[in-house]
């Protein structure tokens, strides 16, 4: 295990201490109580039963009834400790992890999206479960040392076999513990490229169709998932066969025990009543022995989860500590002599005001000035927002002046009203809505703005979602917006409608806001003021609408088509 995981688990229980200790002090009270009941049993019949004595046996049985009590309550309020402290620690570490990997610097990691999920959920609650591991762990160490300092007073020979047997069985099975982490850390590994891929197969199903590629990717998630399930299998074998080692050997144990007092018993070394007592504790042993067995597995796991978990929140972040604060107005946009991915010398200049369209001849351009707007990492060059450069410019700041509106983007479970202001109720203008044409997506929703919202807004259609992320960038207001792809799930019709709505929103006179939009469509070019058409990673062509379209085949091709 990685230091990174080993202080992850460390702080897991340093940070849930009051909880933790609390809880496994009840519950090893508890442990205790139920080591004792066959003890009392034994008791109960040495010096009541076979005596005949109904006072003794009324006073026993009042004795085990307290005992019960006892039991009953200090598992109730220990589990409640403990629970509480698990859905605690589970719910901080999703916290954080989901923070690093929404921090506006972005978090430097080779993860990819369904990786990240899988680390931000189950990894995370499989560390927090050591909360519950530790008081397990507690109790069984507790239940075994009374019972052998019990057997040790009925009978020397069969205490020192438990104080002897155990520990070689828990040696015994330690030794595969390496072997379980390894397995259980590729399942888990592989599991997260599987999630990842089908994030990406179903985000971009529409453009893989388009292209006639949904059969390849079909194909190369089929092997990634057997992968998966092969990782899976591995796992479940050797823990599997890690368990049912366990179980035999801890069962053999329980069973030597019970021989040995039988014959012990057989033979007058013991009483009828120590009989009973050492065939209770020894049945009563089979769980704390085969949870001691079972807790290399447990911590495996636990692990392997917090390796996880410490790879994203120990990771790096991509961008420096910004500090610039430039202007808001007037506020623009100048790439210099870019390279970024296929990107190869691009010059770029948004001026406040100006709505300019960016059509790119090949996808990855359009895709790599996107990635690049939005973190500002890995190229040569100089972009600048507001004369400052962007990587230097405060995060906040930055993102209050230059919104990049991403093709594939997300709704969330809620309200349509809350997935445009978010958690704050503001108003939210009409003239918004009808320039995103979200207007005739809240006529068709019960509830207009107070409708539901499904996770990733699977309520509603690929148009609806796209309408609704559009008024949402509109509504904040950036100087400087950017928008990619923002139509390609409406009509013509809405779309033209969009178009005029951007530019009366947007570029009325005086309003000083800059507009790109990364596009095809020609109803949202023909709105622009200028168009800049990408080739080879620069600009190969520059002018209105009406002149490109006259004048180049190439852009003829790609949007008059």
């Amino acid at each position: 295990m990685s230091r990174s995981g080993a202080r992850i688990l460390l702080r897991t229980t340093t940070r849930n201490a009051r909880k933790l200790w609390t809880g496994t002090a009840l519950i090893a009270v508890h442990q205790a109580c139920e080591t004792f009941v066959p003890i009392l049993i034994g008791v109960v019949i040495d010096r009541a039963v076979t005596p005949g004595d109904p006072g003794r046996l009324l006073l026993w049985v009042g004795v085990l009834a307290v005992q019960f009590t006892v039991l009953t309550m200090a598992y109730r309020f220990g589990a409640r400790q403990l629970m509480r402290a698990i859905a605690e620690e589970g719910h901080r570490l999703r916290l954080e992890v989901s923070a690093k990997i929404l921090h506006p610097r972005g978090v430097r990691t080779e993860l990819r999206a369904g990786d990240l999920l899988t680390v931000s959920t189950s990894d995370a609650d499989n560390t927090s479960y050591l909360l519950d591991y530790v008081p397990r762990i507690a109790g069984a160490v507790v239940a075994t040392v009374i019972s052998a300092v019990a057997l040790l007073l009925i009978s020397v020979p069969l205490g020192l076999v438990v104080l002897v047997a155990t520990p070689v069985v828990l040696v015994l099975l330690q030794l595969s513990s390496p072997l379980i982490t390894r397995r259980v850390a590729d399942q888990q590994e592989q599991a997260g490229r599987a999630t990842s891929l089908a994030t990406d197969l179903v985000s971009g199903l529409r453009p893989l169709r388009g292209l006639g590629a949904q059969d390849a990717a079909a194909g190369n998630y089929r092997v990634v998932s057997r992968r998966s399930l092969a990782a899976t299998l591995r796992a479940a074998r050797t823990q599997g066969g890690y368990l049912a080692a366990s179980t035999v050997l801890s069962t053999l144990l329980a069973c030597g025990i019970a021989i040995l007092a039988g014959w012990f018993a057989l033979t007058g070394r013991i009483t009828v009543g120590q009989f009973v007592t050492v065939i209770g504790l020894a049945q009563f042993l089979i769980e704390p022995f085969g949870t001691l067995a079972v807790v290399p597995g447990w911590i495996a796991e636990a692990r392997a989860s917090a390796d996880r978990v410490a790879l994203v929140a120990d990771a790096g972040l991509v961008l420096p500590e910004g500090a610039d604060k430039p202007a808001e107005h007037p506020c623009d946009l100048r790439l210099s002599g870019v390279r970024h991915g296929p990107l190869d010398g691009l010059d770029l200049h948004v001026r406040p005001g100006e709505f300019v369209g960016v059509v790119a001849r090949r996808p990855g351009d359009a895709e790599a000035l996107v990635r690049l707007l939005s973190v500002p990492a890995g190229y040569h060059g100089s972009v600048l927002l507001g004369g400052s450069p962007l990587e230097q410019v405060d995060r906040a700041h930055a993102r209050r002046l230059l919104l990049v509106e991403p093709h594939h983007n997300d709704l969330f479970t809620g309200t349509i009203a809350a997935n445009l202001t978010g958690p704050a109720d503001g108003e939210i203008p009409p003239g918004v809505l009808r320039a995103a044409a979200a207007d005739e997506v809240l006529d068709t929703q019960p509830g207009g703005l107070a409708a539901p919202v499904a996770e990733r807004g699977a309520s509603l259609s690929g148009g609806q979602r796209q309408r609704i992320a559009l008024a949402r960038a509109l509504l904040a207001r950036p100087p400087v917006l950017v928008l990619h792809d923002p139509t390609t799930a409406v009509d013509a019709v809405t779309e033209h409608a969009i178009a005029q709505g951007i530019r009366s929103l947007r570029h009325g006179p005086g309003s000083g806001f800059a507009t790109v939009v990364i596009t095809s469509s020609p109803a949202l070019l023909a709105a622009t003021d200028r168009i800049v058409v990408l080739g080879d990673g620069t600009v190969a062509a520059e002018g209105a609408h009406e002149t490109l379209g006259a004048s180049d085949e190439t852009y003829r091709q790609l949007v008059l088509r």
